[in-house]
């Protein structure tokens, strides 16, 4: 029988209800990733993530090949994305917003494992790193000021040939630089210093970016 047997507070035996659908997918998601982070990928197996899901193996090869299939899918569904504003009419608000998203998300501890675990694992393996930005990065719709700042581009608020690749990544890159130095998370003030020293010049804009993007719509 495929439900497991456990036994209640009376002694009695109890029957363990079986999860399914979203429920068993989010169980094992969590699951892949906690191995990720406590194992690291190289040796995460199907075993281990089923007993930590709590769930049958035949569960997880009936949807997934590897377990690498599902600890890149799990961090697909995890990886936080950026909504930068519809009108293109707040450029700081949205360089904040993502860089806030980045930190909320994916520089914790848990993902911040993860993380340092699959790029580790994919200095050696260039298939792990192109894997690691087909199915997670770019299907996740770019990274974060980058987003933002193509946006307003698209959007002729900023001159395109100011986004450079170093332009587009100054903010990621402080961003982690703070967290290697220090070994904590940055502040929302370092945040929007970073915004308003960093990006924004870079971009050709002050931190008054707001009030310039209004100024340019009605002009």
């Amino acid at each position: 029988m495929s439900d497991r047997i456990r036994t209640g507070d009376a002694g009695e035996p109890q029957r363990a209800r079986r999860r399914r659908g979203a429920e068993l997918e989010e169980a094992v998601y969590t699951a892949a990733l906690e191995e990720t982070a406590e194992l690291g990928l190289a040796r995460v197996t199907m075993e281990g993530i089923a007993r930590r899901a709590d769930t049958a193996k035949t569960s997880l090869y009936r949807r997934w090949s590897s377990p690498e299939d599902i600890v890149l899918r799990a961090l697909y569904r995890a990886y936080p994305v950026e909504q930068p504003s519809p009108g293109a009419d707040d450029l700081r608000g949205d360089l904040v917003a993502a860089l806030t998203l980045m930190r909320d998300g994916l520089m914790q501890p848990l993902y911040g494992r993860v993380m340092s675990s699959l790029l580790s694992e994919a200095q050696r393996r260039p298939d792990l790193h192109e894997r690691l930005y087909a199915e997670v990065f770019d299907a996740r719709g770019s990274r974060f000021t980058r987003t933002v700042l193509r946006h307003y581009a698209d959007n002729g608020q900023i001159d395109p040939a100011r986004l450079t690749p170093v332009v587009v990544d100054i903010g990621e890159a402080l961003m982690l630089k703070y967290g290697i130095d220090s070994m904590e998370v940055p502040g929302d003030d370092y945040i929007a210093a970073i915004v308003d020293q960093a990006i924004l010049p870079a971009v050709g804009r002050g931190p008054d970016a707001r009030d310039e993007d209004r100024r340019g719509r009605l002009e």
